[in-house]
């Protein structure tokens, strides 16, 4: 729920009360421009200047606030395995996604015609027909592999901006957050560089789903189809045929295993990937099962030693925040640091603004806005 003031209800309190607007921020204790902003829906007050407003105005909550959920941020995690998204969760992200707003402003121009995905389907053979179509748009061939670095400008001509983060393997209960401010008519996505490639490769291609999709943000039904297309994407039918052939002929289930996860690392991706497009190639087709029990596979699967993303992006991971910032803008041609520089030369914000937006400690905050000012 997104809460505005009332700029009707406070210019009629203002008058009622024989108050300027610059009188009114004196009395409040803020800037004249912090009460500019939040007339102009860009900000809000906080709950002590909200009481003190309500006071000074004599109007009560219901007449001061506007409650709307029209333009509020739309929210999507990309979950740690065995983590449950709270209530408090998606809390914290909508408080990202009104400082995102902040940032927009200083974003450069997007671009006007967007690729999107006019119908969304989990149905096999459509799946593949589109799948193949994304394929061919980026240049690749239907066995090809697919690496991340493929899907980075559809993003930026999508109208999403990539925020590459280190979050740890550990620290936090999301590998990915997307934020989608409909009314700007920006996404967000930040992306956790502490991950294993081939679950980062997974996570791409399903945010890629979502800013195809923007009708279908917030839904679970554009879960599902983010999910199937990341899948399809990655290992499409003519790879899932060969992996599926290769397992079926297998005469012992660890024979089966080992030719699907060679499938697996040649295309750098999970196991349970190429499983679950060649099961979904042998059901769509009625074909005999492959004789793999999935908890086998799984064990399996953990059982395989992954680099994680950033020690294979930087020689001696962490970052420093010169070539943290530097990856982020040339490798993945995110425009998200040139427009909070921006807003730092404009606004004159801290470095506690850098750690609320990033979801990050003070002292690599810092560290970011120390480079950013230089």
């Amino acid at each position: 729920m997104q809460k505005t003031l009332s700029k009707a209800a406070v210019s009629e309190g203002l008058q009622k009360a024989g108050l300027s607007q610059a009188e009114l921020a004196r009395r409040l204790g803020v800037s004249p421009q912090a009460v500019t902003n939040w007339l102009k829906g860009q900000d809000f007050p906080r709950p002590d200047k909200l009481l003190k407003l309500s006071m000074l105005l004599r109007l009560d909550f219901a007449e001061l606030v506007t409650q709307s959920d029209e333009g509020a941020p739309v929210i999507a995690f990309r979950k740690r395995a065995n983590t449950k998204t709270t209530e408090r969760h998606l809390a914290h992200a909508r408080e990202i996604g009104m400082l995102l707003k902040q940032l927009v402003p200083f974003l450069p121009p997007g671009h006007s015609l967007r690729p999107r995905l006019d119908t969304a389907t989990t149905e096999y053979a459509a799946l593949q027909r589109t799948v193949a179509e994304v394929r061919t748009k980026l240049g690749l061939g239907d066995r090809a592999v697919l690496d991340y670095h493929h899907l980075i400008g559809q993003f930026k001509e999508a109208g999403a901006v990539l925020v590459p983060v280190l979050w740890g393997e550990k620290q936090l209960h999301a590998n990915a957050l997307h934020i989608a401010l409909p009314a700007e008519r920006v996404t967000f996505v930040f992306v956790n560089l502490d991950t294993k490639l081939e679950d980062f490769k997974f996570w791409m291609a399903h945010e890629l789903a979502h800013v195809y999709t923007p009708y279908m943000a917030g839904k679970e039904e554009g879960e599902d189809f983010a999910d199937a297309f990341a899948g399809a994407l990655l290992f499409p039918q003519p790879c899932a045929i060969e992996a599926y052939g290769d397992a079926a002929r297998s005469k012992r289930e660890t024979s089966a295993l080992a030719a699907l996860q060679e499938h697996a690392q040649h295309h750098a991706i999970s196991l349970y990937t190429v499983f679950c497009q060649a099961r979904n190639y042998q059901r769509h087709y009625d074909l005999p099962p492959m004789a793999i029990d999935e908890v086998k596979l799984h064990k399996a699967r953990n059982a395989s030693p992954a680099a994680l993303v950033s020690h294979a992006m930087f020689d001696r991971p962490p970052p420093s925040a010169r070539e943290y910032i530097a990856a982020a803008e040339q490798v993945f041609q995110s425009d998200f640091y040139v427009a909070l520089r921006a807003m730092m030369r404009e606004r004159g914000i801290e470095a506690g603004f850098v750690q609320q937006l990033l979801d990050i400690g003070l002292v690599d905050a810092k560290a970011i806005y120390a480079e950013l000012v230089r």
